[in-house]
């Protein structure tokens, strides 16, 4: 997969590279670890099959090269899967079987069917070939950007990160490993401050991907007895961080990332990592596989963010041309309105005025902030709320 200059390198000072995973077949840097993890199998055990608890990536991955090599796959995926992924395994041929509101659950179930039916167990982040398999996006990278100061690993279960940091630290012990997590899910730092892995409380994440609990055995030992990673040198993400990079790879790289995929670039957006201005740094752009459904709202909340989607109630006479003067104040500075709604019945300020609520759509934080002084200036004494706040 390749590993190219991103135009976003001069917004942050530093010659950033994207290792595109996402462009793997099946959407995610899984395929690797899937791969080799089959064809090392048994012959015997590739005519019993295999199974494995995962809630998209892992599952598709197995699903797809199982059918290219003729293994059959199983995959039990909880509750939360994502429908589009659960469809796509069935394409493959795999058997689904949905059991478990999380990962942990759908593990357990996994386990007892693969003692069962004489199955083996794959786990997606923690056996020992998926994360040799995952360890040649390492390689590709040394070859296409030899001369890197650091690499940013999404992290989750450890697999990645464990695989990819070995093999660069190998051929290249001076670079930085930079480990990256969603602040909801910060099971790897956790279990870097104990020294162990323990379960880690996880709330709902963008980065549903990188939702792992307790991270691997064996992807932690690797990482630890290594040395590959500095304790201080793990990241937790915000969401609305995750939601502006998705968006900045739409706009900037014509690229549609995940939120797990994303949180590389997350962390330079929210500018938590610090000691890379000037450096050749790489990120890992580990999957793109993100519902449909979900795209379209995260798409809205970054625009948010990015204060180019701007949301206000103002108090207005309720006269004939009232509305059309603010209509036209927007649009003289340039202002696309989204939506405008007029309303009597719940102003309570005065019997002669109307709330008028509006979404436009501005140029970003500035052409914000100018709107927002010039509706000032013109109604210098009527309730304004600006977002959630008054003014």
């Amino acid at each position: 997969m390749p590993c190219q200059r991103s135009q976003m390198s001069d917004l942050f000072n530093m010659d950033i590279y994207f290792k595109k995973e996402y462009t793997q077949y099946t959407g995610s840097f899984k395929e690797r670890g899937a791969m080799f993890c089959l064809l090392n199998l048994p012959p015997e055990q590739k005519k019993k099959g295999v199974i494995a608890a995962s809630a998209g990536n892992h599952a598709l991955a197995l699903s797809y090269h199982g059918k290219l090599l003729g293994i059959p796959v199983n995959v039990v995926m909880p509750t939360i899967a994502p429908l589009m992924k659960i469809t796509a395994c069935r394409k493959y041929g795999a058997t689904i079987k949905i059991e478990g509101n999380n990962i942990v659950e759908s593990r357990t179930v996994a386990l007892k069917m693969a003692k069962e039916m004489g199955l083996a167990y794959i786990n997606g982040y923690d056996h020992e070939d998926i994360i040799a398999g995952q360890g040649t996006i390492g390689l590709e990278i040394l070859k296409d950007v030899p001369d890197l100061d650091a690499c940013i690993i999404p992290i989750g279960g450890g697999g990645m990160i464990a695989g990819t940091a070995l093999a660069i630290k190998t051929e290249r012990p001076d670079v930085r490993i930079i480990g990256v997590q969603a602040e909801n899910c910060p099971s790897f730092k956790a279990a870097m401050d104990v020294g162990r892995p323990i379960y880690t409380e996880t709330k709902s994440t963008l980065a549903n991907g990188l939702a792992v609990p307790t991270v691997g055995v064996n992807a932690f030992r690797t990482v630890m007895a290594k040395n590959l990673i500095d304790r201080y040198d793990v990241f937790l993400v915000k969401e609305e961080f995750i939601e502006l990079a998705i968006l900045r790879c739409i706009e900037l790289e014509k690229a549609v990332i995940e939120g797990g995929g994303a949180t590389g670039l997350a962390a330079i957006i929210q500018g938590l990592i610090p000691g890379l201005e000037g450096k050749k740094v790489v990120i890992i752009l580990s999957g793109g596989n993100i519902d449909t459904t979900v795209l379209g709202r995260v798409i809205e909340r970054a625009l948010a963010e990015d204060n180019r989607l701007v949301k206000f109630q103002v108090s207005l006479s309720d006269r004939p041309g009232s509305i059309a003067e603010l209509t036209k104040l927007m649009g003289d500075l340039g202002v696309s309105i989204k939506d405008i709604f007029h309303e009597r019945p719940w102003e309570k300020h005065d019997v002669f005025s109307a709330m008028v609520k509006v979404v436009c759509e501005t140029r970003g934080a500035d052409h914000s902030k100018e709107l927002h002084d010039a509706i000032k200036k013109k109604y210098p004494n009527v309730h304004l709320i600006w977002g959630h706040r008054y003014d």
